[in-house]
């Protein structure tokens, strides 16, 4: 049974992982057959953000690895402890804490720093020319972390011009994408959707996650079949 490796930045749209993104993925990477490795960094998160007001709660701090696991149910490793040798695939669910834990582009644009171990995972799964998925906005993480490699990423985040330019100016190829629809870089087998960038709703982003899945899992069984 494959193993697909999901990355968590936190638990809640406006400072960690989306967590209707981080559950559909979950849900139909199982439905499809494949085992769940879910990590996250042990870190900090940028800032903690009350999601009633929307408003950033001064003075308080919470853990991203501790938070991220509200959403694995305790069952998660610590990213620094896996290697791209541990899954078949990799999956990034968006929310603001990929731009915002994972790398830093929500305050400093293409200019922003990203963790080492989150770097070092994404080259590592593009080096062995394993899947990797990714939503919403954590295309950025993925532009960010192959900004050295010379690889030029063909990635979606559906239609935001600013957020487009930046991936740009990171070394990838941004490709507006509607939200019914994946975009595939078959040369890097990377798969981006658009997610919550354009998705109106749960049930409409619902169905762009499992259409992401699907063709995750395509892939999968294609790399095993030596297609």
């Amino acid at each position: 049974m494959p193993r697909i490796g999901i990355v968590l930045s936190g638990c809640g749209v406006y400072d960690g992982a989306e967590i209707h993104e981080a559950v559909l993925s979950m849900y139909y990477l199982k439905k499809y057959g494949n085992e769940l490795l879910v990590m996250a960094p042990n870190v900090d998160q940028a800032h903690v953000v009350n999601h009633l007001t929307g408003e950033v709660e001064q003075g308080q701090k919470r853990n991203v690895l501790v938070e991220s696991a509200r959403i694995a149910r305790g069952d998660i490793k610590d990213i620094a402890n896996v290697t791209a040798d541990d899954f078949d695939a990799l999956v990034f669910p968006g929310g603001f804490g990929a731009a915002k834990n994972l790398v830093t582009f929500a305050f400093d644009g293409a200019d922003c720093k990203i963790l080492p171990d989150v770097k070092r995972l994404i080259k590592e799964t593009v080096e062995a020319k394993k899947p990797l998925a990714a939503v919403c906005i954590a295309p950025v993480v993925v532009a960010k972390a192959l900004e050295d490699s010379g690889l030029k990423a063909k990635l979606t985040i559906g239609n935001d011009n600013g957020t487009a330019v930046g991936i740009n100016i990171m070394g990838a190829e941004h490709i507006e994408t509607p939200v019914k629809e994946v975009l595939v870089d078959s040369h890097l087998n990377i798969i981006t959707n658009p997610a919550y960038m354009l998705a109106a709703d749960i049930a409409e982003v619902g169905e762009a996650i499992k259409k992401t899945m699907q063709t995750l899992t395509g892939m999968l069984n294609n790399i095993s079949a030596g297609c």
